[in-house]
């Protein structure tokens, strides 16, 4: 029998390979399910290099989650595209541009999460 593998979890692996796809930087995932009152089971978070980048980066993670049944509840930040929200419930991402990120550093803001690097 196989195993079944949760719909979360599913959708944190076509979000990664989305990301991967169009060579996000740093590409982290925080579980932050042990952590009273969030509003989250998990944050993905990546960067690109440019506006551009980041643009694609959130467009193509869009395009292979709807293609898998993932439809965001909410998304923002496109009209700049230095921080961009995809927020599908269970499974917040979070598309910067490098220095967004770093001035932001969610990272370090949910350092009591546990985190998981992705290559």
């Amino acid at each position: 029998m196989a195993k079944r593998v949760p719909e979360t979890e599913k959708l944190k692996k076509v979000v990664i390979e989305a990301i991967l796809d169009k060579k996000g930087h740093n590409i982290m995932s925080l579980d932050l399910r042990k952590i009273k009152d969030t509003a989250s089971d998990f944050f993905i978070i990546t960067h690109g290099d440019s506006s551009t980048q980041v643009r694609a980066i959130y467009s193509h993670i869009l395009d292979c989650a709807e293609n898998k049944g993932f439809t965001p509840y909410h998304a923002e930040g496109m009209q700049n595209s230095e921080w961009i929200i995809l927020d599908f419930i269970d499974v917040v991402v979070h598309v910067f541009h490098k220095e967004k990120r770093d001035f932001y550093s969610l990272e370090d803001l949910w350092n009591d999460a546990k985190i998981t690097k992705h290559l």
